[in-house]
């Protein structure tokens, strides 16, 4: 065997190693449950006055014309199950709780799937309703579904970082939570409200996360456990994969239309939409900015021109990251003059996958020193009332919270 053979044999074992020994992008996958599902949630939270003209059952898009829909593109939504009122507000605080949990990361795989049932259930019930970020959220809730994005920033992080510390694996919320679930699919299952397809992959999740348990908890260091491992690590990565060509394919497509329109190709694209009422919440904020005409002529030449570009620079890691401050940059834009905000964050989500460890890393440090100063200034504020004294050395019931 040749030199050159056993190089490539050496780097084609690496490249399997690493996919299979580790999931890859644990803080780029964190960053994306965060973001979405706190955009997601803070969507729901504006829009709580208006949720039924939006998706309650006396909304424009009415009740039997939403059941024709899905009737005939057999898209999931469990408020299709009944057109009764308290359904509706049930489903809707649902998928606001299942936002918040999973934004903190509080048991992710249960709570990503939750997620992706209030996304679905909501969006597939009124069709006609978002601005464009709603179909970036629609498409992620599912792929989050398959990754493990929990590993860091995340309540489960932090109680399997003490477990190891303890040396045990007391669990008691999960199998709980397990058994809970698996009873509503149950009833789902002999009411026969979920067609066959979503059913089944509601239960082999379920399934998945009992065998997964189980092995957790009598044989943690077995080879059923390390395989099991190795499965979730390359669904993982796949699934990390598709995130990154789905984020590539819709900055790739949006390049290639703007290209074909004329307003794109004379410069003038990015003056109309400044000028639209719909789209003007600071109408002197779209005066100022088109006033000037070569500027107006640089942006949207520029923004065709990273669009496009974005997809063949992924490789190189410093014209990406220089595109990926010149995309983040054009989202807030559009966030601030044409009042996107949703959809400027869920983009801007969609692009942090790209984002270098090492940056995570340093905002990751900064959270915590902030998040250490606020925490220290309350714990070391008095309380109402609560007289202090220098070289006192506080009592026997206060001696465990002070040391805490």
């Amino acid at each position: 065997m040749s030199g050159a053979q056993k190089t490539v044999e050496s780097r084609v074992g690496a490249a399997v190693q690493k996919i299979t020994g580790s999931a890859l992008g644990p803080y780029q996958s964190a960053l994306i449950r965060i973001g979405f599902a706190g955009t997601w949630l803070l969507f729901l939270l504006r829009e709580f006055p208006h949720r039924q003209e939006l998706y309650g059952p006396d909304g424009p898009w009415g009740w039997d014309m939403a059941q024709q829909l899905v009737a005939d593109n057999h898209a999931f939504t469990a408020l299709m199950w009944s057109d009764s009122q308290v359904w509706f507000e049930c489903v809707y605080v649902a998928a606001m709780l299942a936002s918040a949990l999973l934004m903190v990361g509080w048991r992710t795989r249960t709570m990503a799937v939750l997620f992706m049932i209030g996304v679905l259930s909501l969006q597939n019930r009124s069709v006609f309703v978002g601005d464009g970020g709603d179909n970036v959220i629609h498409l992620m809730a599912i792929y989050l579904i398959f990754t493990r994005c929990g590993q860091v920033w995340s309540l489960d992080a932090r109680r399997a970082a003490r477990a190891r510390v303890r040396q045990t694996a007391e669990d008691r919320a999960g199998p709980v939570l397990w058994w809970v679930v698996g009873l509503a699919l149950s009833a789902l299952t002999f009411t026969g409200d979920v067609s066959g397809g979503w059913l089944s992959l509601f239960w082999a999740l379920w399934a998945v996360q009992g065998v997964w348990w189980y092995l957790d908890r009598r044989a943690p260091h077995g080879d059923p456990r390390l395989l099991c491992d190795v499965v979730a690590n390359v669904v993982h990565n796949a699934a990390l994969l598709v995130i990154m060509v789905e984020a590539c394919l819709i900055y790739a497509t949006a390049g290639w239309y703007k290209i074909q329109g004329s307003r794109w190709q004379d410069g003038t694209a990015v003056y109309y939409p400044l000028h639209l009422d719909y789209f003007s919440p600071w109408p002197a904020l779209g005066d100022l900015l088109t006033t000037f005409g070569p500027m107006v002529l640089l942006v949207t030449y520029g923004t065709v021109a990273v669009q496009v570009a974005f997809p063949f620079t992924v490789f190189n890691r410093r014209v990406k990251n220089v595109l990926l401050v010149l995309m983040i940059t054009e989202h807030v834009f559009i966030a601030v003059a044409l009042g996107l905000p949703f959809f400027s964050l869920a983009m801007i989500t969609a692009d942090a996958v790209f984002l270098p460890t090492s940056f995570l890393l340093r905002v990751g440090r900064w959270a915590a020193r902030a998040r250490g100063r606020v925490f220290s200034r309350t714990q070391s504020a008095p309380l109402p009332g609560q007289r202090t004294v220098e070289g006192v050395e506080p009592s026997a019931a206060q001696a465990p919270a002070a040391r805490t």
